[in-house]
């Protein structure tokens, strides 16, 4: 049932975080944006963990490696995602996010040097060609800055799926509601000195629309410590390419809010591109083809 709500949460709530971070950004500098994000997220899940009575001490290795884990999802994957939604439509950047699966395929094909199944290799030829329709619109093509967001969330997924393997094979905690406070906390001070760096408008939160406070709230208590909390648990569980199917259900409820709330569009190459991608996407996961790694405690 655990592992049921788990998933629950990273396809549900997860397929609803590229809306409400499309509604944020459109009044606060992204890495700001992200930074109080996670911040807050931190802090809420410390005193959670305290109020149980959870360990909160851990050792220096495991103290990088979740610093690394937290840079790889949610400074890299996630900061840099959000800026890019300055650029892209929500649902088309979920949309682009849902090559995951295939990244994480091949990612675990170079690391375990296993040869690539012929269903799989159908799944990447089809998820290649699903992109290309995505892509090739011609209201993207000439739009500069919508081509940045286009390779820069291209990035963002690179950077997941290598964080999804990492975490699959890393030691970084007892417990992952403790696990996820650290990463999220070492992330929200990095995004702070990146968005200080990068001289962004600081606005208080006070100052911004009611529609921005209330996104970024359920941002930050859905989106970051059930949400995140239940993948970083689900990585130790389940085998990681299971973990990579949240991008079957995240594009479409994207898609549906992103068109329902903010009236964008969606064109009939993007449902197409969509259908292709993602029955790529099926192919790979199709049948079990990689073992779950287990992990003693």
């Amino acid at each position: 049932m655990l592992i049921i709500l788990a998933f629950f949460a990273i396809y549900v709530i997860w397929g609803s975080t590229y809306l409400l971070n499309k509604i944020v950004v459109t009044e606060v500098a992204p890495m700001f944006l992200a930074s109080i994000r996670f911040t807050t997220a931190s802090i809420l899940i410390f005193g959670i963990a305290k109020a149980l009575k959870l360990k909160l001490t851990i050792s220096r290795k495991q103290f990088f490696n979740n610093v690394l884990a937290g840079f790889l999802f949610l400074v890299y994957g996630n900061g840099v995602f959000v800026w890019a939604l300055k650029y892209v439509d929500s649902g088309f950047g979920a949309l682009e996010a849902s090559i995951q699966p295939l990244m994480v395929l091949v990612m675990m094909r170079m690391i375990d040097g296993k040869k690539i199944q012929k269903k799989s290799i159908i799944g990447i030829s089809l998820g290649i060609i699903g992109m290309y329709l995505l892509v090739s619109q011609q209201q993207l093509s000439f739009e500069n800055d919508s081509l940045i967001g286009i390779v820069m969330i291209f990035t963002c997924v690179i950077s997941w799926s290598a964080g999804s393997l990492f975490v699959a094979r890393a030691e970084l905690g007892p417990n992952y509601f403790v696990n996820t406070a650290y990463q999220m906390l070492s992330s929200g001070t990095l995004l702070f000195f990146i968005s200080l760096i990068l001289g962004e408008t600081w606005l208080s939160p006070l100052d911004w629309s009611a529609s921005a406070q209330l996104s970024m709230g359920l941002l930050i208590v859905f989106g970051s410590v059930v949400a995140f909390t239940a993948f970083n648990y689900l990585l130790k569980e389940v085998s990681t390419e299971k973990v990579s199917t949240s991008a079957y259900i995240n594009p479409v409820i994207a898609l549906i809010l992103g068109w329902y709330i903010l009236d964008e569009q969606i064109t009939g190459q993007s449902i197409v591109a969509a259908i292709i991608l993602l029955t790529g996407v099926y192919f790979i996961n199709s049948r079990k083809t990689i073992k779950p790694r287990m992990h003693g405690r």
